[in-house]
């Protein structure tokens, strides 16, 4: 039987979704973290790839590597950039976008038919789910700049910070991509902080660069505060939508 492949960044994305298929076995492809899983008909291979273009680039590599699988799946939070989406809504990638230096790049990989098909589901199955155009930025952006740049043909935006990485191993590869997100922080939500503050070089989190963040800038809590509440509430938004992804991709 096929192995649908699974990619999250940060535990947050993963914890709701393995509270719901259990047992599951941990092994390692190279430094990333896996877990291989059994729903239904389906079975999971679920890498962590941590945060940014380059770790979710190789943790792509490492989920081919590993398992083979005939679809993946992306899944994550994802920021609203305009007005519109709300937090916890499912959003689902008809395209993906890379933010970097020469601009916005539209990406390949993302097979749209894929995602029409897992948004009408989503639409039966979870209470709707937006069609996004998703935007993967190398950085914690300002959304209202980001605005001001983007093109008529995108009309929903989302961004994230794995997506694109993601979708170029896939088209590489050759392997169906889709990418699900759950909206962790609505288009009014500007960061007060960048991500530099929180991470090392390698955009791992680092707890004592996240607590002497906090103690240089102790405004910055209410709107953690309000982040991590609003990421409970989408990453179980998240595992619904993941579960009901995955079935749908084990009829096809």
């Amino acid at each position: 039987m096929a192995t649908i492949g699974l990619i999250a960044a940060m535990p947050d994305e993963i914890r709701p979704l393995l509270r719901l298929v259990k047992p599951w076995e941990r092994s390692h492809s190279g430094r990333f973290s896996l877990r291989r899983l059994r729903t239904g008909n389906a079975n999971l291979c679920l890498v962590e790839s941590g945060i940014g273009v380059d770790r979710a680039a190789a943790a792509s590599e490492a989920l081919v590597a590993a398992a083979s699988p005939a679809v993946i799946v992306s899944f994550g939070f994802g920021g609203a950039a305009l007005p519109g989406l709300r937090v916890g809504e499912l959003a689902v990638g008809m395209s993906s976008w890379l933010d970097g230096p020469q601009g916005l790049v539209r990406c390949l990989g993302i097979d749209r038919a894929l995602a029409e098909g897992l948004a009408a589901e989503l639409d039966r199955r979870c209470g709707g789910a937006a069609r996004c155009d998703i935007i993967t930025a190398s950085r914690i952006l300002r959304k209202g700049d980001l605005a001001k740049r983007l093109p008529t043909a995108i009309a929903s935006p989302v961004l994230d910070m794995e997506t694109a990485a993601v979708a170029e191993a896939c088209r590489r590869h050759g392997i169906p991509l889709v990418s699900l997100r759950a909206i962790s922080d609505a288009a009014a939500e500007e960061l007060a902080f960048s991500l530099d503050e929180f991470t090392d070089d390698e955009m791992a989190v680092r707890p004592l660069k996240v607590l002497a963040t906090i103690t240089r800038k102790p405004w910055i809590i209410p709107q953690l505060l309000r982040l991590a509440r609003n990421s409970r509430a989408a990453g179980k938004q998240l595992a619904g939508g993941v579960l009901a992804a995955v079935e749908f991709l084990s009829r096809r």
